[in-house]
């Protein structure tokens, strides 16, 4: 029962953050402030929860990185796949002997390869984090999709590498070839897993639905929701990567995906139980760093004597320095990678992309620490061998839950400043992209009604054929709208796309005192509850329709 309380209560602070982040009079991220409610929880009202590294990857990565994997736009993620790939290999190694040198020789009682599997559990960035403290501040859409692809791809890196370095100080022994070789064979089979399983369940839910002749969205939701843990343990049972499993089941969803014509009750549910459940998720994580934090206070003094000894501030000095390092190392990563760029457009008679050193600052400044990061360390063994403890282990937590702590607050002072200063020219792609596609998609529904219209015609049914020719001159007149909004320029667009907007505004009001009145005939008792719910359901998908195409 314990238990049970316990999880609501955190659910309930979950949900609470959420609204309390926005009436706060200063705009602080939303992790920084379920990581205090968390330290808040913990003390004074005294509530502990311990839990196992192991059930706490498999509760809570599996489905945020399929998520992640789902949403990231998959071109961008190909055409970027070169920053990407350099930041998410290249840069997470590059931070590991960058850190775990300096870690080394800042605290001498850290073994080489204990420093190391910090430096890999500081390694993965984290997306979520960076988008809350970013907020409404306009990040460049390519930077983003840069970053979260990074984000996706350098967990699995990042925690592979943890493997070996844990693997490193427990038997004493490391192969840089046998490594490599191992990397290989655990990304590439995670990626296997997780396409077979995404691949094997777009089988089933076809023949499913086929066998079925209907479907029913609880259930494929709830089908969905199990997709990612299943292409975790599958991996983990081979030893390869179950994290990246999660990824490529994520990213393969969209090919294997049988719901792509109707069943739009589906796909809303879908959104809304994903969208649910990422936020959930990510709050918890969150919540739980902040719950171990008084413990981690109160055991400095320990992780001080496992230091060295000294004053209670080195332990503050040490976090502060590995969080510069982090910084510097990032900053020289990128500058030295957008150098070669620059090299071979040059060598290649190309036009040189301009990019400042304020954009250079901001990559730096975007990587943030958080859920990859505390589930690593936690995950640290807590014996070596039978009767030796793994050295210094709490003094790591220590360092990689400061690290956290001071890469969102120096992410959520200097990130919108940098970003705020970066020139975003021309128009976003994505509005151009949204209007061409609205445009088309306009013109194809106009050749349908022409299409119906003409069926009608040939039954030769005189009043089949004035109803139709009433009802598509209707249809066609608001199709003719949006084909009209969705140009480029002129005065023409322009004012088509006021009306649109003036539309909108007006069945908006329409839709919400249909729903008003709605509500006060359920009141007076003149209509039931399934009636209620059957009117309010085609409004709410009315509405979301319309406020759901006011983007461009």
């Amino acid at each position: 029962m314990a238990l049970v309380i316990t999880i609501l209560v955190l659910l309930l602070v979950v949900a609470l953050s959420g609204a309390i982040v926005r009436i706060l009079p200063v705009r602080l991220p939303l992790p920084l402030l379920q990581i205090g409610l968390g330290a808040l929880l913990a003390r004074p009202f005294g509530m502990d929860v311990e839990f196992d590294h192991e059930l706490f990857f498999l509760l809570f990565i599996p489905p945020l990185l399929f998520a992640d994997g789902w949403r990231i736009p998959k071109r961008e993620l190909f055409l970027l796949r070169g920053p990407i790939l350099a930041l998410a290999v290249g840069l997470v190694f590059f931070t590991i002997l960058g850190v775990g040198y300096f870690v080394h020789w800042m605290i001498p009682t850290v073994p080489l390869a204990v420093a190391f599997a910090l430096a890999a559990v500081l390694s993965p960035t984290d997306a979520v984090a960076v988008t809350s403290i970013t907020g409404e501040t306009p990040i460049p859409s390519r930077l983003m999709h840069i970053l979260s692809g990074e984000a996706l791809f350098n967990d699995a890196s990042g925690l592979v590498a943890l493997q070996f370095a844990v693997a490193a100080e427990i038997t004493g022994r490391f192969s840089l070839g046998n490594a490599s070789m191992d990397f290989l064979v655990m990304a590439l089979g995670g990626v296997f897993a997780g396409a077979l399983v995404s691949y094997t369940f777009g089988i089933f839910r076809r023949r499913l639905v086929r066998w079925s002749g209907e479907v029913d969205p609880a259930s494929q939701v709830a089908l969905l929701l199990l997709l990612p843990f299943a292409a975790y343990l599958l991996a983990e049972h081979f030893g390869v990567s179950g994290i990246l499993a999660a990824v490529a089941a994520g990213m393969t969803m969209n090919y294997t995906d049988v719901l792509k014509g109707g069943y739009v009750a589906t796909r809303m549910q879908n959104g809304a139980v994903w969208s649910m459940v990422e936020f959930t998720f990510n709050g918890l994580i969150f919540l739980l760093l902040g719950l171990q934090l008084p413990g981690i206070v109160d055991g400095a003094k320990g992780d001080l004597a496992q230091a060295g000894g000294g004053e209670l501030w080195y332990l503050v000095a040490y976090v502060l320095a590995i969080t510069v390092v982090l910084v510097v190392l990032r900053f020289i990563w990128v500058w030295v990678s957008l150098r070669f760029v620059l090299m071979r457009a040059l060598h290649r008679g190309e036009k040189r992309p301009k990019v400042g050193t304020r954009m250079v600052w901001t990559s730096a400044l975007a990587g943030v620490r958080g859920a990859i990061t505390m589930a690593g360390v936690l995950s640290l063994p807590l014996m070596k061998s039978e009767g030796v403890p793994f050295p210094v282990r709490h003094l790591m937590i220590l360092l990689a839950s400061g690290v956290i702590l001071c890469t969102l607050v120096i992410g959520a002072i200097g990130l919108p400043l940098a970003v705020k200063g970066l020139k975003i020219p021309g128009e976003d792609p994505r509005v151009r992209e949204e209007r061409k596609a609205r445009g088309l998609s306009a013109e194809a529904a106009l050749r349908g009604i022409a299409d119906e219209q003409q069926r009608v015609d040939e039954s030769g049914d005189v009043n089949a054929i004035a109803l139709a020719s009433r009802v598509a001159s209707r249809v066609m007149a608001d199709y003719q709208q949006r084909l009209e909004a969705a140009g480029d320029e002129g005065d023409v667009p322009e004012k088509a796309r006021a009306e649109a907007g003036t539309e909108r505004v007006m069945r908006l009001a329409a839709l919400r005192a249909e729903r008003r009145e709605l509500y006060n005939l359920r009141r007076s008792h003149d209509i039931n509850d399934d009636t209620l719910r059957t009117l309010l359901r085609e409004i709410d998908l009315a509405e979301a329709s319309l406020t759901g195409l006011h983007s461009g």
